[in-house]
């Protein structure tokens, strides 16, 4: 049987990990907070591994999800780490949200002893983790994404080879930049609403039929409207990757604007208050400077 391990069970990798085991797969999780691991392993028919190398040593497929580059470089690289203790022919894929140079160097260091890597970024928030709906960004050889290709179809609606390693990177980070443009434009047309005395939920109700529909408009206005921003993707999160957006940029001189002011504009809801509050809460800063 399949053995796949899982490393990270965040808000993301923990839905992520069930719907593999749920498939029948073999699955082994580890996570920094070991509390976090043995709740998985309650909740779902699997194994909770006391150290990373225990959790990779083995595996067939190992998938991580976890913070920023130094974390994934953290738990690739070290003695403990993935690429000292799996095992040859083993295929690594990572759906964290990172920058390319780390997925681009860490295929390569796959690539020198013998194991496959895919980085898999991913796209639909917590919600499409839990129902496994979501849409995955993929980097790699057609060969290792062809092997990794049946797993993550348990938990995606929609993924794609996009190019070589540091592809899905790329195009997460097109689908960043499209969002972050999207909900100031949807921030600033409500506001203006509500502004201008109109009914708001009318208004979204009218224009959604038209030209102006988005994702963003169907599942978020309603939120936006009420003042309430726990619904998804967190607004520290955002920076993180617009970050890593907006350094991709210089590096291929990109032109970014927009997304280079949007940025700041959450810098804005950060000082606010709004850390975790999710990327719609660009309104509140609106309304907070009307």
């Amino acid at each position: 049987m399949t053995t796949a391990t899982f490393i990270g069970l965040g808000v993301m990798g923990y839905p992520m990990a069930g719907h593999l085991a749920n498939a029948g797969l073999t699955v082994r999780v580890w996570n920094r907070s070991e509390e976090k691991a043995l709740q998985w392993a309650k909740e779902y028919s699997g194994t909770a591994c006391q150290t990373l190398s225990e959790a990779v040593s083995g595996a067939d497929f190992i998938f991580t999800c976890v913070g920023a580059d130094k974390d994934l470089i953290a738990v690739y690289e070290g003695d403990d780490g993935i690429l000292a203790n799996a095992p040859q022919g083993a295929i690594l894929v990572d759906h964290t949200t990172a920058s390319a140079g780390v997925a681009e160097r860490l295929a390569e260091a796959s690539r020198k002893v013998s194991m496959g890597f895919i980085d898999a970024p991913v796209s639909g928030g917590q919600q499409g983790a839990q129902n496994g709906q979501l849409t995955i960004m993929c980097g790699g050889t057609d060969s290792d994404y062809a092997k990794a290709q049946p797993l993550m179809q348990h938990y995606a609606k929609a993924l794609n080879l996009m190019g070589p390693a540091g592809s899905g990177q790329k195009t997460k980070m097109v689908n960043q930049i499209a969002i972050a443009g999207l909900v100031q434009g949807l921030s600033e047309a409500l506001h203006f609403a509500e502004q201008a005395n109109l009914d708001v939920s009318k208004v979204v109700d009218v224009i959604s039929k038209g030209a102006a529909q988005s994702w963003q408009m169907e599942n978020r206005s309603a939120t936006m409207i009420d003042g309430k921003f726990d619904h998804g993707f967190a607004v520290d999160w955002m920076r993180k990757d617009l970050g890593i957006c907006l350094d991709e940029a210089r590096k291929i001189n990109a032109s970014l604007p927009v997304t280079a002011l949007v940025d700041q504009f959450y810098g804005d809801v950060q000082e606010m208050g709004g850390k975790r509050w999710d990327t719609s809460s660009l309104i509140q800063r609106l309304r907070k400077f009307r």
